[in-house]
């Protein structure tokens, strides 16, 4: 068992309100500069959406992820050495301009320099920031959707509701929507790291981001293609492959990254899981996609364990991030609560960044029918009928499976219901909980961290330790030949540490 640490972020989604501060606190800190303008390490989309870049979910097109053979084996959907080799100066798999948007900006001297006597009222001209020429018609954006501000018109596109083969009502009375924020994923098997010919992307050792060497980066962009949520972007200016860094320089002082610092809803989760790095192979290339969300949870190491603890040390995981999983907030989401859910794991890169599906709009449906939207019994057996589709969900979280979705939206619904009667006065009803499989101090502890966690209680990030090695030696990790991938023989495909020299 080879033990390693990973920072995880998990977002509870029953709080995002789309206000975009997390987009625009990212954009400023990060993407503020010449060749960055239409990058967003940071989005919020609105779901159902065609989401940014348009359709990115729509693999069939992209070819980003892996794909299983049938030998079991996992190989890039986009192809090994020598497809990517036949592509490295033309590569047809990546979304281009439109996909994203043309970003522009406004004539603000012409507002500004106005003169106050003039009869017309003066119009700012939108330009592009890329060309600098007038643009006459804007027909995209990062979040065009926005609140279904363009549901009839992207709606059919959405990527989800093709593979779930469902359709969508766009009556106010019947429609539904959310928020889903992304970034990065910082995957445990990235495919932008094994499809970089120049090794310039790689997964540190300490901690699991997942960064770009802009000195090793040589702009072919198949790091692009590979990636399957297409959260590596190419700057025009630069020539180089930038991406999230998960705010490393903050992460390594202990601080939690800028999206979640502003986040105004609070909805982000910062911690650490211990995880069994020898399994990411075999849960990688788990046969049943339904299977996978399982498959990757299994691989989550519980850091009390006396085993894993000794496990962990003997692998060179400092103690402070041991003590940062057992205090952390994340693995208690994923793992003794069951909530928290991967993004599309179908993909088979194993996401680190998880979310807690929605759940709000049950409970103004059943008001709205007459009946006590927080009594438990009602609750409970609407979730199955709720507006937002469970299979909607399913199709985004779990590959399909409608039931670790139910699951944590009874455990959501079952937590409302129980601690509403705490907040009235009233005495708790034990069959609550047990209704959900979970005991009340487990609720009330959901609860606490859901509802009231202070800071500390929400980010729980280890500061960098100085003395450890920050270009590890190569870890056998996790998939495939890596003679398909580059050119160091056929043992290591993905590195995890900087790998000098490729």
């Amino acid at each position: 068992m080879k033990v390693m640490s990973q920072v995880v972020m998990v977002m509870n989604l029953d709080k995002c309100i789309g206000c975009h501060t997390c987009s625009v606190t990212c954009k400023q800190a990060w993407t503020n500069r010449e060749g960055t303008e239409y990058i967003w390490f940071n989005n919020v989309e609105t779901k159902p959406g065609v989401g940014y870049p348009r359709t990115w979910e729509d693999q069939d097109k992209w070819q980003g992820g892996w794909k299983r053979t049938k030998s079991g084996k996992l190989v890039p959907r986009s192809g090994g050495k020598l497809r990517q080799l036949s592509k490295i100066f033309a590569n047809p798999l990546m979304p281009d301009i439109d996909d994203y948007y043309e970003p522009w900006t406004y004539d603000y001297d012409k507002l500004l320099n106005a003169p106050a006597d003039s009869k017309a009222l003066p119009v700012a001209q939108a330009r592009s920031q890329m060309t600098g020429q007038s643009l006459k018609n804007i027909e995209w954006g990062p979040n065009w959707d926005d609140s279904l501000a363009g549901s009839t018109e992207t709606l059919d596109a959405d990527p989800v509701l093709k593979q779930m083969n469902m359709s969508v009502k766009t009556s106010i009375e019947e429609s539904f929507m959310f928020y889903l924020p992304r970034i990065c994923n910082h995957c445990l098997n990235p495919t932008c790291v094994a499809a970089c010919p120049s090794g310039a992307m790689y997964k540190r050792t300490e901690d699991g981001i997942v960064l770009v060497d802009q000195d090793a980066c040589r702009g072919w962009r198949m790091c692009v293609s590979g990636c399957p949520y297409k959260k590596v972007y190419f700057n025009h200016h630069s020539g180089k492959a930038e991406k999230c860094t998960l705010c490393y320089p903050r992460i390594e002082q202990g601080e939690p990254t800028v999206c979640s610092e502003t986040c105004v809803g609070r909805l982000r989760y910062l911690g650490v899981i211990l995880y069994d790095a020898d399994r990411v192979s075999e849960a990688a290339a788990t046969e049943n996609e339904w299977d996978l969300y399982e498959a990757q949870r299994s691989i989550m190491l519980d850091p009390n364990d006396p085993e894993v603890v000794a496990a962990a040390q003997a692998s060179g995981v400092p103690h402070s991030f041991i003590d940062a999983a057992q205090h952390s907030p994340v693995y208690k989401l994923i793992k003794e609560y069951d909530l928290a859910l991967p993004l599309h794991p179908e993909y088979r890169t194993m996401p680190m960044v998880w979310y807690i599906p929605p759940l709000s709009p049950v409970v103004d449906a059943v008001t709205a029918s007459g009946n006590d939207g927080e009594d438990h019994k009602i609750l409970l057996t609407a979730i199955a009928t709720m507006r937002i589709p469970l299979d909607y969900l399913a199709g985004l979280f779990t590959a399909g499976d409608p039931r670790p979705v139910e699951r944590s939206l009874r455990r959501l619904a079952a937590m409302r219901s129980y601690m509403r009667d705490i907040t009235l006065g009233n005495d708790p009803n034990p069959q609550i909980p047990e209704a959900v499989g979970m005991s009340e101090e487990q609720v009330r502890a959901m609860y606490r961290l859901l509802s009231i966690a202070k800071y500390e209680d929400r980010y729980v990030i280890p500061t960098t330790h100085p003395e450890t090695l920050r270009t590890p030696t190569e870890y056998l990790c996790p998939v495939g030949d890596r003679a398909d991938f580059g050119p160091r023989g056929n043992k290591v495909p993905v590195s995890i540490g900087k790998r000098p020299g490729l």
